[in-house]
């Protein structure tokens, strides 16, 4: 949607940087961020998802078949009597030993094991899926929230630039009625007070451009620090802030498909259906399982009289009584199952209310914008008009003065209203899950 969309429109700035300073907007600020290498909480969801991946993998195992192989050589001795082997033979001279060996035994083998039903391997390799699946959409969680941060950084920054200019445009003013009292005292038609309070104003106005290149530096970092970038990378911000309506369609639009977009709603659909499936699982330990196993191999008293011999056959498994294991498991899971469903719903409720905050808070902006523009606009009348009364005689400099602060105040609201729209905008984008695609 061009021209409709639901975040910051920023316009460009003709910056003449050197290549070795990093040009960066907001898209490329996110990109950065949300790059395999980039913001560190995303780094962790992928490892998150790897894991879940690999449980899955552990789950599909029960599955499939299990191959063993085995080879012996053993020199073995046994004492018959204290296996219970005795021979008492009434021939006299006759004796048959207990104690057996030492004789050679050579075993070669190879086993398999194979479920063939069962179904509770079956529900909780389809509950790993689910998990899995939530995991990935996860990430699309993990990267929203990156994008979102970077981007509010990112206009946290372009605030204390739109902060810094104001300042440096409140000293240049300040200085310039500095040089008026100067010039109007020089002529006899001022007063050394007035000049005194127009050097206080510009000394006020001096601080408070050091106080605001403080933040700007502040805001720069922590910028850095969300793209994961190094703290002495040099780089300069391509846009500014600006100013762009949105329109009711676009909005119903977007809050129409917000629980259809939003992954962190899709990723708890998933945790709740990987909960169902575990419960499944759990109540179908009750249900006999059947297995086929095999074993084919040689043994000997070594290997070049090793004979082939070989076990194969089914296994039905059915349980009676574990101690109430199962149930206490059954039992478990049920509850787990209830808390993701009251999660569920809990967060369906959470974006109802972050959208209508986020609306609510984008129309108050799109006013204070419109208020703050105007009051900029009088605020620089009553500035000239002071200006032109007290070159002309007719007024003194505390006019001036008074009119000078209402401007520097109508310039922080103008860039204050101007920040807090965008910000609206950008929660508006978050709580629909519209914001990556708006940012491309």
């Amino acid at each position: 949607m061009t021209g409709n969309r639901l975040l910051i429109v920023f316009l460009p700035v003709a910056l003449g940087a050197q290549d070795s300073v990093l040009r960066l907007s907001l898209k490329r600020a996110v990109e950065l961020a949300t790059s395999p290498e980039g913001n560190t909480r995303l780094q962790l969801a992928g490892e998150l998802a790897r894991q879940a991946e690999s449980r899955s993998s552990q789950a599909r195992a029960a599955l499939l078949p299990n191959l063993d192989s085995s080879i012996s050589q053993q020199s073995v001795t046994r004492n018959l009597a204290a296996l219970g082997v005795r021979f008492d033979l009434p021939i006299p001279g006759v004796r048959i030993p207990t104690f057996v060996g030492p004789f050679n035994v050579f075993d070669v083998r190879a086993t398999a094991t194979q479920s063939v039903f069962d179904f509770s391997s079956i529900r909780r390799y389809q509950a790993s899926r689910a998990g899995l699946r939530a995991a990935r959409t996860e990430v699309d969680t993990t990267t929203d929230q990156v994008a979102a941060q970077v981007a509010k950084t990112y206009l946290a920054a372009l605030r204390a630039e739109a902060d810094l200019e104001a300042a440096r445009a409140n000293v240049t003013l300040a200085e310039a009625i500095l040089k008026q009292t100067e010039n109007l005292k020089a002529a006899g038609s001022g007063t050394g007070l007035e000049v005194t309070r127009a050097r206080v104003q510009l000394a006020n106005e001096r601080q408070r451009l050091l106080v605001v290149q403080n933040d700007r530096r502040r805001a720069r970092l922590q910028l850095l620090r969300a793209m994961n970038l190094r703290l002495d990378t040099d780089f300069e911000l391509t846009d500014r802030l600006g100013f762009s309506p949105v329109d009711a369609e676009t909005i119903a639009q977007v809050r129409k498909c917000a629980l259809e977009t939003r992954p962190d709603y899709k990723a708890q659909l998933e945790r709740q259906q990987n909960a169902r499936l575990a419960s499944s699982a759990t109540r179908m330990e009750r249900l006999p399982s059947l297995a086929a196993f095999a074993d084919y191999g040689s043994i000997g008293s070594s290997v070049s009289n090793a004979l082939p011999t070989r076990t194969y056959g089914l296994a039905l498994r059915v349980p009676l009584f574990d101690g109430g294991r199962r149930d206490a498991r059954r039992a478990e899971s049920a509850s787990q199952l209830r808390q993701e469903s009251i999660r569920t719903a809990d967060l369906r409720d959470q974006i109802g209310l972050e959208i209508e905050l986020a609306l609510d808070a984008l129309r108050s902006a799109v006013e204070q914008v419109k208020v703050a523009q105007e009051g900029l606009q009088l605020a620089e009348n009553e500035l000239n008009q002071a200006r032109r009364r007290y070159d002309a005689g007719v007024a003194n400099s505390l006019e001036v003065t008074d009119a000078q602060s209402r401007l520097a105040r109508a310039r922080d609201n103008h860039t204050v209203a101007l920040f807090l729209h965008a910000q609206a905008r950008l929660d508006l984008g978050q709580a629909t899950g519209t914001l990556r695609r708006f940012l491309e």
